[in-house]
């Protein structure tokens, strides 16, 4: 038996948005069933970021992620999040594939938002605010594009230069694109924050009725975008709530006794599932808590492996002398 290895250009061509949206939205559902395994993450921290193992099984499927996240990488010329997929074979724990996981994580996570704001975004948003525009903002536009017919795009980033080439980048797909501050881009039906900050950068005040916001930074336990006056009057919706609890955006309004458990609304897999409702009107403010799910990983994963070995992409090796 072979190892199927995968690198990032491998990826990239059997991999689509599409695809990875309709993987995800099953996985959660199977999660909000109680059809999965996933434990806690396990992290490694450091002075400069960590490191953090993501096992997961569903429907057939198992594997471990193990992805870093160093903000400070970029000065380096590294990106910030780093990742490597092991894909086992649950009948006898084979490793059937070893794959990059880094752009599977980028696409994974974009198509948890854009299933979100299916459910969770007026039906009739056009214009999208993005407060980040590094390598997660592209796979996000991609997955909201999917769902939406954009009209306008509003980007800030803390770089001009990211804000400029994120612009470019949607402007490629017809859609009109401006560079603008926070405040600005706040103006918008569905707001993307893909930030690695550790205090507010949205205000309550910039947030009007109706808005759906996607919050992907926070990960990690003390990550904060939004101020906690928005939680507080808007309607939560988290991926899984013991990870949201201990680092998704809610984390530092749950330390802080501002929010508790039962003020989470649900899970975007109760929704999926119809076991809850989504947007229940036009002038509710709904946000969508990402901190990224092991099972999305081996969801997409699974669709790599398969379309890998369809289309012969990668490269196949014997790791064991057996």
């Amino acid at each position: 038996m072979k190892t199927l290895i995968l690198t990032e250009s491998d990826v990239k061509k059997v991999l689509t948005m599409k695809e990875a949206i309709e993987a995800v939205e099953k996985a959660f559902e199977l999660h909000a069933k109680g059809l999965t395994q996933m434990p806690p993450k396990v992290y490694l921290t450091f002075e400069k970021g960590d490191l953090r193992a993501m096992p997961a099984y569903l429907e057939g499927k198992a594997g471990i992620k193990w992805v870093n996240s160093h903000p400070e990488n970029p000065k380096k010329g590294l990106p910030t999040v780093m990742a490597v997929l092991i894909y086992n074979d649950p009948e006898t724990g084979f490793p059937l594939a070893i794959m990059d996981g880094t752009y599977i994580t980028n696409f994974r996570t974009g198509a948890a938002s854009g299933i979100a704001s299916k459910y969770l975004a007026r039906k009739d948003s056009k214009i999208f605010g993005f407060i980040g525009c590094g390598r997660q903002a592209y796979t996000q536009f991609l997955a909201l594009k999917e769902v939406f017919d954009i009209e306008m795009v509003k980007a800030y980033d803390v770089s001009r230069q990211n804000a400029e080439k994120f612009a470019r980048f949607c402007e490629n797909f017809g859609v009109s694109a401006v560079v603008c501050e926070a405040k600005e881009a706040c103006d918008c039906d569905v707001l993307t924050t893909a930030t690695p900050s550790r205090k507010p950068i949205v205000k309550a005040e910039w947030i009007k009725e109706g808005t759906h916001i996607n919050a992907i930074g926070a990960d990690a336990p003390g990550k904060q975008e939004l101020e906690e006056e928005i939680l507080l009057k808007a309607k939560i919706v988290v991926d899984d709530l013991e990870q949201a609890l201990h680092g998704g955006e809610i984390n530092v309004a749950v330390a802080k006794g501002l929010l508790k458990r039962e003020d989470i609304y649900a899970t975007l897999g109760e929704i999926v599932a119809g076991m809850k409702r989504g947007r229940e009107s036009d002038d509710e403010i709904t946000v969508f808590d990402s901190t990224g799910l092991a099972i999305q990983d081996i969801a997409v994963a699974d669709l790599v492996f398969r379309k890998a070995k369809e289309m012969d992409v990668g490269l196949e090796i014997k790791l064991f002398d057996f």
